[in-house]
């Protein structure tokens, strides 16, 4: 089977729980399957090793999970509109899958989780688009000939899935933030299936 690879970062739990419902989506296309992974979190100063793999959740990303992909979803959650320091800084250090382009070619597709719906999730999307595109990925994101991205009052948006975490900072997507994710999954999951040219 193919596998799409679901990388994030997440501190609450939104991001993740985002991730797990695009996972469903690629699971929903013949042939293919999930692999999900997170990116280790940064300090500005180190004083203790992190565990080489998480206490919870999924293990840490590695360059094989890079190079085995047909394909990537990449989650993180927006800090000032942005993507968060852990996925910047796992990003930075692609130098040489970059210059052996082990994502060219390859689909992408971004998510994101905010704290109100006004939190910066659509520059944070679209700065997570910039080093895909340097990788030479394909963007795959939502078209609007999915309805609730014309209705939704959470998140959702034609450039990735996302989630308002609310200011009880809910993980939990809505059922239309979990409705867009997943139709987000399959739509990066049937292109990435498609014969090649």
């Amino acid at each position: 089977m193919a596998e799409i690879l679901v990388l994030y970062y997440s501190r609450g739990g939104s991001v993740a729980r985002l991730a797990r419902q695009i996972a469903r989506g690629v699971e929903e296309v013949p042939g293919m399957q999930a692999r999900l992974r997170t990116v280790p979190p940064v300090a500005a100063v180190t004083q203790q090793a992190a565990p080489p793999v998480p206490e919870g959740g999924a293990p840490y990303v590695t360059s094989a999970d890079l190079a085995e992909c047909a394909g990537l979803a990449l989650g993180s959650p927006t800090r000032f509109g942005n993507m968060a320091a852990p996925v910047k800084h796992f990003l930075d250090g692609l130098g040489g899958e970059w210059a052996s382009g082990v994502l060219a070619g390859k689909p992408a597709a971004v998510f994101t989780s905010t704290a109100s719906l006004h939190g910066g999730q659509e520059s944070t999307l679209l700065t997570m688009h910039v080093p895909l595109l340097h990788h030479g990925c394909v963007i795959v994101g939502i078209p609007y000939t999915e309805p609730l991205l014309s209705s939704t009052r959470g998140g959702g948006t034609p450039y990735g899935a996302s989630h308002v975490a609310g200011p009880d900072d809910d993980p939990q997507p809505s059922e239309e933030e979990a409705v867009l994710a997943r139709a987000l999954g399959r739509r990066l999951a049937d292109i990435a299936a498609r014969p090649a040219r």
